[in-house]
């Protein structure tokens, strides 16, 4: 297995009587997006800012890339991406000079920058108009050039901090497919903030589900969906009555039953076998005409984890 490239133990953060970040203690590996997934004010930004050294841990330790937060938090920081709450670009300039501009930060040649603009952008589909004023451009536009500017020193690891958010579903879409093909084209690791299921669902390998502080679960999406929410079947067709309903939630393995628009959705407890439940629903009078079998989503996963924290 390889060494984590995030690693924490107990790691807590504290702003007077406000626990931000309580007993945090996860690794994540390298080469796969990371999705920290909670609802606005779960201590996602916090735990961004102290992996990156820019605030301090109350208690507990983290490593990133092996180096030490309290301690070497420049070197974290100069080997790290970082696409926080603001883009940071400069409108005023052009979009190649914004990301010359950066490479001159980091003291790359002026023929390695030349290649990285042009590597970037074209991957972001703005090579075309990397003359134009950032100003003059979208919010999406800029966000995505932002995300380029925190992959132009080659950096092993991104953090991105909702990087999506207030985007309409086509911009979000659109940034998330440049996201996925120059994390594919980099080979690098992606630590993601987001409260979007569906980001978190289609982009990210791996998630940990943060609430109050405090990490509920951590895992691959399957996985998680598997062990917290059980599995499902979803049979279309004709004649879902009381009566079908009823000798379906007779059965054990069942846990609840939902109909809608002659869809009827199955949950189980555990993964038994599809074929007993299709009889089940024919003796009581029901016609399925399709079967699919799938995981619990995302949403119902994650309104899971968070009813299970309230009840503790």
């Amino acid at each position: 297995m390889p060494e984590p490239i995030i690693h924490t133990e107990h790691l807590s953060r504290t702003f007077g009587a406000i626990t931000a970040v309580d007993d945090l203690s996860m690794d994540v590996p390298p080469g796969i997006i990371f999705g920290f997934l909670g609802p606005n004010g779960a201590g996602k930004t916090t735990t961004i800012h102290l992996l990156l050294g820019l605030l301090e841990p109350s208690q507990g330790q983290a490593q990133v890339m092996g180096f030490d937060t309290r301690t070497q938090a420049e070197q974290i920081r100069t080997r790290c991406g970082a696409l926080l709450e603001f883009p940071g670009l400069y409108e005023r300039i052009s979009a190649e000079d914004n990301l010359d501009l950066y490479g001159r930060i980091y003291h790359m040649s002026a023929r390695e920058r030349q290649v990285r603009i042009k590597e970037l952008l074209t991957h972001i589909d703005l090579w075309d108009r990397r003359k134009e004023k950032v100003g003059q451009w979208s919010r999406g536009m800029k966000q995505k050039l932002a995300v380029a500017r925190a992959l132009f020193h080659h950096p092993p690891l991104i953090f991105l901090d909702e990087p999506t958010a207030g985007f309409d579903p086509v911009a979000a879409a659109a940034l998330r497919a440049d996201l996925t093909s120059l994390v594919t084209h980099e080979g690098v690791t992606v630590f993601l903030n987001t409260h979007n299921l569906d980001e978190a669902e289609k982009l990210c390998a791996q998630v940990g589900v943060i609430r109050n502080g405090k990490l509920l679960t951590i895992g691959n999406p399957d996985e998680l969906r598997v062990r917290k929410g059980g599995h499902q079947v979803e049979l279309v067709g004709h004649g879902f009555t009381e009566t079908v309903l009823a000798a379906l939630r007779a059965r054990p393995e069942v846990a609840r039953v939902d109909v809608q628009n002659h869809h009827l959705r199955i949950d189980l407890s555990n993964e038994s076998p599809t074929g007993p439940l299709v009889t089940v629903v024919v003796r009581a009078g029901g016609e399925v005409e399709e079967i699919h079998r799938t995981g619990t989503s995302m949403e119902d996963l994650f309104l899971t984890l968070m009813k299970e924290e309230e009840t503790q």
